[in-house]
C-alpha cells in the first residue's frame, strides 16, 4: 500500500478479527477509527458500465470515509496541488477525506459495493461540482 501524498487524506485500517470458519469481522467506531460523528451512511452498487465514474466533486464542509466492502474501484484524490489515484479492494481498509478534496471513483469491478460514512447530512450547497471552481477556491484559501 503506497502512502497518500494528498493533503488531509489518510488510510483508515479497521483491522480484521478472524474467527476460524465463522468469517471475518471489521469494526468502525466514531471517535476511534472514524474521526467524526457519522450523520449519513450511503452505498453505491450495481455499477454495470465499465466506464462509470462517480464523484467528480469536492465538499466545503462534509468529511467522508470511503470503503470498498466488496470488489474494487479506483479513487482519485486531488487537494488542488497533489493528485493521486489509489485502488480500494479490501473491506477493512478505507480512505478518509477531509474537506476540499476533489474526488472521483472509477474502474469499478462488476461486484463492487462502495460504502461511505459522512460527517454531515446531505446538502447540495456543500458540493463544488466544477473542477475549475474548486481550484479557484483552493487558491483563494492560500493552499
Amino acid at each position: 500500500m503506497e502512502s497518500l501524498q494528498v493533503s488531509n487524506c489518510a488510510y483508515i485500517d479497521l483491522g480484521r478479527i478472524k474467527d476460524g470458519v465463522d468469517g471475518v469481522l471489521s469494526v468502525a467506531e466514531c471517535g476511534r477509527q472514524i474521526p467524526f460523528d457519522v450523520k449519513r451512511v450511503y452505498y453505491i452498487y450495481g455499477l454495470s458500465a465499465p466506464q462509470a465514474i462517480r464523484g467528480r466533486h469536492a465538499h466545503k464542509h462534509n468529511r467522508q470515509v470511503l470503503f470498498c466492502i466488496n470488489g474494487s474501484f479506483n479513487l482519485l484524490l486531488d487537494d488542488g496541488t497533489h493528485r493521486q489515484e489509489v485502488t480500494l479492494d479490501r473491506p477493512d481498509l478505507g480512505v478518509y477525506m477531509d474537506v476540499m478534496i476533489w474526488h472521483e471513483m472509477s474502474a469499478f469491478s462488476p461486484n463492487c459495493i462502495l460504502l461511505v460514512l459522512a460527517s454531515d447530512h446531505y446538502d447540495e450547497a456543500d458540493y463544488i461540482r466544477d473542477y475549475e471552481a474548486f481550484i479557484d477556491q483552493v487558491r483563494a484559501m492560500g493552499k
